[in-house]
């Protein structure tokens, strides 16, 4: 098994009783029903991510990409000649 790390933290009682409530709804225990929940919204966050900061190095090689010609796809260019199920 790999090794754990340990998050500890302090709350206000209504919060408390709130998070103990939400985990007996769903018949997990307290620990594992805020991790869940935590890492449901950190994974959430970071993948909803709009800006992205970069150094110049960095940057450079982002808009290199971006202006590269794109490579001859036939499987690619099938899939977007299907049409769409909610457009006429």
């Amino acid at each position: 098994m790999a090794k754990t790390a340990q998050i500890s933290m302090r709350v206000e009682p209504g919060r408390f009783a709130l998070l103990t409530r939400a985990a007996a709804a769903v018949k997990k225990d307290r620990s594992a029903f805020i991790l869940e929940a935590a890492c449901r919204e950190a994974e959430s966050l970071l993948l909803d991510r709009r800006l992205f900061l970069l150094d110049e190095e960095s940057f450079a090689a982002f808009e290199s990409a971006l202006n590269a010609p794109v490579p001859d796809d036939a499987g690619l260019k099938s899939l977007l000649d299907v049409p769409l199920l909610w457009e006429d």
